[in-house]
């Protein structure tokens, strides 16, 4: 193009050409052979070169303060044992106040600093069908998974998820996992949380017992409470795909730590990992945390309940008196279940107004009570007043 300039500009010059004739015979503008003719003027034939027309500044431009600190925080988080991706440092960037670039910038930074190694051709992403509760609740996801201890013991570590929002509602440490853990641990995130619509889990007889024709504690527990369970089919993994990469964050951040030499120093570890995992680390289902994501629609709930109802759940047992200890506001009452009864593995459902209580290995309800703050004692609805053989013995 430069040699086509040179000899338009030349014979203009040279009088052989009016500007006007070379426009047309050239099939350039009149304005842009003026500029070439100014550029001869005041350059020489160097002026007629071709210029770049790119601006000469650029405001999407990286700073070098925001490429150092892309290098920085993926060193920072990669050694913390966390998610260290191009979405999660611009996620980390705009919380700093920094202006962050796409994220195939940002993996373009990694790429020239050689912070990110070539990996085979992956499956693409849009090959995988997704699946995700719509709200809060609809869905809880659990799992276990084992760990040693820095002395060799193994231990199993129990965690509840919400497949929405992806919050981690529990995660506790046990030696070793059993149907009780189970059920404790649901209780407990049920009463802090309110009642899932239904859960996820695999087949592992802490969850199920359907395989040998019955029903477990934790199958009692969710039928007392109308919550309906699902299973993943067996030897398919994939079912249960957000708590299994799920393990995997949570044992990348394990081992980027001092192995815990006792459970209790594990499980202080594991505090603190939900902690960062609900309120400092962004998912990228929702490009914020799941404490956040989970708060921000309204909850699922089992089939007829209402939101506006409050539950308190508790796992007990009948004592040898015929009776359970049921604190409320400060205050300790009992509970009349029956001395045919004692010794009974229960859980106990109470609103605003009565308290249920349920067989845990066989469902049956055996006890209902009318919440009395005045009385000490409450009596079984299920029972006509008065004293019954059984009471004697």
């Amino acid at each position: 193009m430069s040699s086509k300039h040179r000899v338009v500009v030349l014979k203009i010059v040279a009088g052989e050409l009016s500007v006007t004739a070379a426009a047309a015979e050239y099939g350039m503008s009149r304005q842009y052979l003026h500029k070439l003719l100014a550029r001869y003027r005041d350059e020489g034939l160097d002026g007629l070169k071709p210029r770049s027309r790119a601006p000469l500044t650029s405001p999407q431009a990286v700073t070098d303060r925001v490429r150092d600190r892309i290098v920085q925080l993926r060193a920072a988080l990669t050694a913390a044992g966390t998610d260290a991706g191009p979405v999660t440092i611009a996620w980390h960037l705009t919380q700093e106040g920094l202006q962050a670039p796409s994220t195939s910038t940002i993996r373009r930074i990694l790429h020239t600093a050689g912070l990110i190694a070539p990996e085979p051709r992956k499956r693409p992403r849009s090959s995988y069908i997704r699946f995700e509760a719509d709200r809060p609740n609809e869905t809880w996801q659990s799992d276990f998974t084992h760990w040693r201890l820095a002395e060799g013991t193994d231990v199993e570590i129990l965690n509840w998820l919400d497949d929405h929002s992806r919050k981690l509602l529990s995660c506790t440490v046990h030696h070793p996992v059993t149907g009780k853990t189970v059920v404790d641990t649901f209780l407990h995130c049920v009463d802090e949380f309110g009642p899932p619509a239904s859960t996820l889990t695999d087949n592992g007889r802490v969850y199920t017992a359907r395989h040998g024709g019955g029903r477990n504690e934790f199958e009692y527990v969710l039928a007392a409470l109308n919550i309906r369970q699902k299973n993943g089919t067996p030897n398919h993994p994939q079912t249960q795909g957000k708590i299994e990469r799920f393990h995997q964050t949570l044992k990348r951040w394990l081992t980027a730590r001092p192995r815990a030499a006792t459970i209790t120093e594990l499980q202080t570890q594991l505090d603190q990992f939900r902690d960062y995992y609900n309120t400092t680390r962004p998912h990228r289902a929702h490009a914020t945390t799941p404490d956040l994501a989970y708060a921000a629609t309204p909850k699922a709930t089992p089939a007829g309940h209402s939101d506006r109802t409050h539950y308190r759940i508790r796992h007990d047992h009948v004592d040898s008196n015929g009776k359970i200890s049921f604190r409320r506001a400060a205050r300790m009452h009992h509970l009349g279940i029956g001395a045919n009864h004692r010794g009974k593995r229960c859980i106990l459902i109470a609103d605003e107004h009565t308290v249920t209580v349920i067989h845990l290995d066989t469902g049956e309800i055996i006890a209902t009570n009318t919440i009395d703050p005045a009385r000490t004692y409450w009596r079984n609805n299920e029972r006509e007043p008065g004293r019954w053989p059984d009471s004697l013995s």
